[in-house]
């Protein structure tokens, strides 16, 4: 299916690996222009070299992958994002999860990290582009969350907090006047996918438990109806979809991928 976002340009947050590198991933393949941004230079030199030869090799026709080593989350590294332009008709926010942990060991600063992370700065980037894409027409922003937001995980504490409450923002944001001006805004919830951030989260399971990694690791596994974790490619395209011509009259929703996880969430 041809998406019609060939030509665009995203901005892909933490797209140096993982959730993010596969929206990143299947937008370029889309023919979408890309700006990653994570912290990491190493990694993100990595994925940006490895989105360029998806792109065909980068050349005169094909999209352009540019890549910015900065933490997105802060005032400087959104300036250094934006110091190449405010034109995004695309942008997927990803910031990696608060750790796990017991609520009674969470003080004051590790509850704002967590809402500085996964709630002020993805509104922040909705602020920093979304009337530029109504004025244009055209802009989809889609929001990596979690599907705690909707079968909260216990020791998952703090991103159950700071991502409920982006999902409440987008919630009423999405439907303003924007919606009738080809500006769509949806949260994309990943279950369990297979991912450095599921494994650190396994590893917190398995020592609040007190069994083994791969012990929990396979049961995990079997209380997925699709009996697997998902795939980085398998999610960025239904990332790629929301973003596309398609998808333009679905907006304010939390798409869940969960291979069948979470009952009573139809």
């Amino acid at each position: 299916m041809d998406l019609g976002i060939a030509g665009k340009t995203a901005l892909v947050c933490g797209a140096s690996k993982g959730l993010g590198y596969g929206c990143a991933e299947a937008l370029v393949r889309e023919g979408v222009n890309v700006v990653i941004v994570a912290r990491g230079t190493e990694a993100l030199d990595a994925a940006a070299k490895k989105l360029a030869e998806a792109a065909g090799g980068a050349g005169a026709s094909g999209p352009f992958v540019k890549h910015v080593a900065a933490d997105i989350t802060t005032e400087a590294g959104r300036a250094a994002v934006f110091a190449l332009g405010h034109d995004f008709d695309i942008v997927v926010t990803n910031a990696g999860g608060p750790p796990p942990g017991d609520f009674r060991n969470w003080d004051r600063d590790a509850w704002i990290k967590a809402v500085d992370a996964n709630m002020l700065t993805p509104i922040e980037l909705i602020k920093a582009t979304v009337d530029g894409m109504a004025k244009r027409g055209f802009g989809r922003i889609v929001n990596i969350t979690s599907s705690s937001v909707k079968s909260p995980i216990d020791i998952l504490g703090l991103s159950n907090g700071a991502r409920s409450g982006l999902t409440g923002f987008v919630a009423g944001v999405a439907r303003t006047p924007i919606a009738a001006q080809g500006v769509t805004i949806n949260n994309l919830l990943p279950g369990s996918f297979d991912t450095d951030r599921l494994k650190g989260t396994m590893a917190g399971a398995a020592q609040k438990s007190g069994q083994d990694f791969d012990t929990v690791w396979e049961a995990r596994k079997k209380n997925i109806p699709a009996r697997r974790f998902g795939t980085p490619a398998e999610f960025g395209a239904i990332c790629a979809f929301l973003c596309s011509m398609q998808a333009g009259y679905m907006t304010g929703q939390n798409v869940l991928a969960d291979g069948g996880a979470y009952p009573g969430t139809y």
